[in-house]
């Protein structure tokens, strides 16, 4: 089988995200002022249904996929897994082979990667990682596009994460090596991301000379002992003293839900050189383009 699934980085290459970023940016312009609702007018994935499948809650991966494939032409088919077989003990190939034979793609979010890439192991449609617990490709394309909306260049860029050592670092650093910029990580030790990224005890040392801050929700869903991991963050907490240290156009992100006062101070997330809702449309066009790539129209 020679479907393109769109699981990690690595399945794309340099050359793949380049062309998904340049056709995200293209085809946003192309429909800049219409209604959200209105097809675009070449219709790439007319008649083509997408499957999503989630076992965690979702606000933008559910909202941007489904309003990207209706953009695109196409329909969607929106599931929980509590509420298929799969949450009642039908294997993931079972699953995988089912949905094959109904639908053009399956997107799925779930905590363990490992269904991911079984999942993609029995499909014969294209599988996209709408968020594991190892990584979340899908939103680093919507941060990229957003830098790029500045007008900044990726190459040589300084990236600084504040935080927790998690998925969506994960897949920042492999964006990292694929195109040329530089992402350093502040993390407490015990929180720390597994791997060769690098990684300081010391935020302001991440953040000085930063062309962008980043940081993400210190207690993901169903993570246990919040206290402990609340008092081992708060040293990281991006704060406008902070932001001090980065560059003075460096911008703010954060992929959201936010917690004001715990991982960010407010007057930074809703300050002027916060980006946090150009980043969150910016998931629409990036889900789009990410599709085209799957059903091997970019790239």
């Amino acid at each position: 089988m020679n479907e393109r699934h769109f699981l990690n980085f690595s399945d794309v290459g340099s050359k793949g995200l380049r062309a998904i970023l340049a056709d995200a940016l293209e085809r946003k312009r192309a429909r800049a002022g219409w209604p959200k609702g209105r097809v675009d007018a070449d219709a790439p994935l007319r008649d083509r249904v997408l499957a999503m499948v989630f076992e965690k809650n979702s606000t933008r991966t559910r909202v941007s996929f489904d309003m990207a494939i209706r953009q695109l032409g196409g329909t969607s088919i929106v599931s929980d897994a509590g509420s298929m077989q799969l949450g009642r003990g039908e294997t993931v190939a079972d699953t995988a082979r089912v949905l094959s034979g109904y639908v053009d793609a399956v997107m799925l979010r779930t905590d363990d990667h490992a269904k991911l890439e079984e999942l993609a192991a029995h499909a014969s449609v294209p599988v996209i990682n709408g968020l594991t617990d190892a990584s979340h490709p899908c939103q680093i394309v919507a941060d990229l596009l957003t830098i790029l909306e500045t007008g900044r260049a990726l190459e040589g860029l300084k990236v600084a994460w504040l935080g927790d050592g998690n998925n969506v670092l994960a897949s920042f650093y492999e964006a990292g090596r694929l195109l040329g910029f530089d992402v350093v990580a502040a993390c407490p030790e015990k929180y720390r991301l597994a791997g060769d990224g690098a990684i300081v005890a010391d935020p302001r040392e991440a953040v000085a000379g930063a062309d962008v801050v980043v940081t993400d929700t210190w207690i993901s869903m169903g993570q246990a002992h919040a206290h402990a991991k609340l008092a081992a963050m708060t040293p990281y907490q991006v704060t406008a003293a902070l932001m001090a240290e980065a560059k003075p156009d460096a911008v703010f992100l954060h992929c959201l839900p936010a917690h004001r006062g715990e991982e960010v101070a407010a007057e930074v997330i809703d300050g002027p050189r916060s980006l946090i809702w150009a980043e969150a449309e910016n998931r629409l066009h990036a889900q789009k383009s990410i599709l085209r790539w799957c059903f091997g129209q970019v790239g």
